[in-house]
C-alpha cells in the first residue's frame, strides 16, 4: 500500500491559479531545454557530418581549431540558459508561486 504525498491532499495544488502557474512555468523549462538541446546536438552533428570544418586551424600553422571554440560555446552557452533561468525563477516564478500558495491560506 503506498503513502499518499502531503501535497495530495491539499486544494490549493489543484486551484486553477497554481495550475496556471506551473504550466507557465513548464513551457519556459521546455523551450529551454529545446534550445540547449538544438545547440548540443547540433554540435555533434557539425562533428559528425562536418569535421574537416572543425578542424581547421584558427590561424595559419595555428593548432587551435575551429571546433574549440566552437565546443566552448557550447559550454557557455549551458550556463547563460542556467542564469537565465536562475533569473526569472527569482524574479517571476518564486514570487508568483508565493502568491498562488499564499491566497490560498490567507
Amino acid at each position: 500500500m503506498t503513502t499518499p504525498l502531503p501535497i495530495d491532499n491539499q486544494p490549493r495544488f489543484a486551484s486553477r491559479q497554481f495550475r496556471d502557474y506551473v504550466a507557465r512555468r513548464q513551457r519556459y523549462v521546455l523551450r529551454m531545454t529545446a534550445s540547449m538541446l538544438v545547440i548540443y546536438f547540433g554540435f555533434i552533428l557539425a562533428i559528425a557530418f562536418f569535421p574537416e570544418t572543425l578542424a581547421r586551424p584558427l590561424g595559419p600553422g595555428g593548432v587551435l581549431t575551429i571546433g574549440i571554440p566552437v565546443g566552448m560555446g557550447v559550454i557557455v552557452f549551458a550556463f547563460c540558459l542556467c542564469a537565465a533561468y536562475v533569473r526569472r525563477a527569482n524574479r517571476e516564478f518564486d514570487p508568483a508561486l508565493s502568491r498562488v500558495l499564499g491566497e490560498e491560506e490567507g
